[in-house]
Parts: structure tokens; C-alpha cells; sequence
């Protein structure tokens, strides 16, 4: 029986990922083997389950939330899901710092594991095991975790952490005494849920090629706001670098002249991969 290989990442849109979701949830309920080649993506709460699931080493979290793509609703009975760990010789995890830490501080708990199942519960997925991990994870990142805020920000250096704790900078000088020191308003309004500078492209994919086609020919901004609505499951989110690659390709357009709203052409999106710096087309036969 053939093998359908499929692709899985955020430089797809939205469509196309839930188009190839649908696509493998339909080939594993008829019985036929699907291969998916995915980055962290397929951890963030996709309903998907495989027999088995290959995952470089990461943080033991993000091994457990792979293990949960694996058997998922128990379709093979009594028999569990097999999730294998690879700790590849080499890997560029320069540019990734989260992962790197997630993965050192796996490879401890792995040795403490290793020397002590008992310790630890016998199970990787032991609640043991887990707060072991985060024990160690929490203590390496103590510092970054408090979340600094800049004084041109907060009105002075400090951390999200104290505005939202016992605020011991806080001046107190207003007039009655308060009950509560903490900044509440100041920490919501400094804090990001993803601190990440990413910019949204268009990308011509099935019908957002007519919905780039009509937001290039609208001429009143009263009509772009539908078609922005049904824009958004049709765009990329891309960090500076890849935007400014994307731009170096002459492969980025505005749909008007200041408007902001940037397209990405066909040549640079692949219906196997996705959004890519180099001409797409080029590189189809190496994927698919």
C-alpha cells in the first residue's frame, strides 16, 4: 500500500494546514499509512493520532505533548503507542535557545531516570518526572521568567513579577494609604502573550489568490475590511529576516501603495511546503 508523506509547519496558511489535517485524519480512519514530517505544530492541540511518533530530543514537555499524537483515542487497543527519542549528533540550535534549554535539561532528567526510575515514578510521563523537569527549567530561567520591563516603559526598571507581587518600588505617595501596591494596569498593558515581531503575508493559496486579487483592486477602504476578515485564514506570520529575504526576492507586493497589506507571489508558495524565501517551484521535487 502506498505511503502518503505529508508536510506540517506554520509557513503554511491556516487553509492549508487544516486542508492536509482533514486530508490525513480521512487516509488513518480508512486504514491507510500516513507519514507526517511536522515542526512543533502538530504539539499545539492538534486532534490527530498516529501508531507511532519520531521526535527529536526537546524539552520533556514538548516530548510528552508528541506522545499525545501518538494512539491518541487508544485506536490500537491494548497495545501502546510507540514514541521514539532521537538525540541527533548534530543540530543547529543556535538561533533556538528555548529548545536547546528544553533539550539539556531533558538529557538530566534522563540520567537521574537512567540511575533512579524509582525516583521518578518509573515513567517518563509520571507526574514526578514532569515537576523534576520543570523544577530544573524554572531554576535555569528564574531571571528571564520574571519578565524585565525597561524604565522608558514601566517608569523605572523592574519586572512584571514584582508589579504583580509586592511592588516594593512602588512610591506609595498617594495621599490615603492603599491596600493593594501592585500594578496591575501597568504589567497588562506591558505584557505580550507572544513577544514575537512576526509580520502577516498573503500567500496565494487556493482562495486567497482571489482575495488578494480583490484587495489589490479595492479602491474603498470600507471594502477591504470583509475581505481582510477572511484574509486572515490565508496568511503567513514571518519573522524581520524572512521578510526582508521575501523583499530581497522582489517575491513581496502591497495589495495598495501604503496600505501595509503585503502578498507574497505563487512562485515562493509550495502546496507541499508551504511559504518559502527561495522560488518554490525550484524546490517541489526535492519535497514532495
Amino acid at each position: 500500500m502506498a505511503q502518503e508523506v505529508r508536510h506540517l509547519s506554520t509557513d503554511m496558511c491556516a487553509a492549508h494546514r487544516l486542508r492536509v489535517l482533514d486530508g490525513m485524519r480521512g487516509d488513518l480512519a480508512a486504514g491507510r499509512p500516513v507519514l507526517c514530517v511536522s515542526t512543533q505544530l502538530i504539539e499545539a492541540g492538534v486532534d490527530i493520532s498516529f501508531g507511532a511518533a519520531i521526535r527529536f530530543l526537546a524539552g520533556l514537555d514538548s516530548i510528552v505533548q508528541t506522545a499525545g499524537r501518538c494512539n491518541r483515542n487508544g485506536e490500537a487497543g491494548d497495545v501502546p503507542g510507540r514514541v521514539h527519542v532521537l538525540n541527533p549528533d548534530q543540530e543547529n540550535l543556535g538561533s533556538l535557545r528555548e529548545i536547546k534549554t528544553g533539550r539539556d535539561i531533558t538529557l538530566r532528567v534522563l540520567r537521574e531516570f537512567h540511575a533512579d526510575p524509582d525516583s521518578l515514578g518509573g515513567s517518563l510521563l509520571h507526574p514526578r518526572a514532569m515537576e523534576r523537569y520543570f523544577t530544573y527549567a524554572f531554576f535555569d530561567r528564574r531571571e528571564e521568567m520574571a519578565y524585565k520591563v525597561s524604565g522608558s516603559k514601566a517608569g523605572h526598571t523592574d519586572t512584571l513579577f514584582n508589579l504583580l507581587a509586592c511592588n516594593p518600588l512602588n512610591p506609595g505617595n498617594m495621599r490615603a494609604p492603599v491596600a493593594l501596591r501592585q500594578s496591575f494596569a501597568t504589567a497588562g498593558a506591558l505584557f505580550t502573550v507572544i513577544d514575537a515581531p512576526t509580520q502577516g503575508v498573503l500567500v496565494p493559496y487556493e482562495k486567497g489568490e482571489e482575495i488578494i486579487a480583490k484587495l489589490c483592486g479595492v479602491s474603498d477602504p470600507h471594502q477591504a475590511k470583509p475581505l481582510l476578515r477572511l484574509a486572515q485564514r490565508y496568511a503567513v506570520n514571518v519573522f524581520p529576516n524572512v521578510f526582508r529575504a521575501l523583499r530581497d526576492a522582489q517575491a513581496l507586493h502591497e495589495t495598495q501603495k501604503g496600505s501595509g497589506i503585503w502578498y507574497v507571489d505563487a512562485r515562493h508558495y509550495s502546496g507541499c511546503f508551504g511559504l518559502s524565501v527561495t522560488e518554490a517551484e525550484a524546490m517541489a521535487p526535492n519535497i514532495c
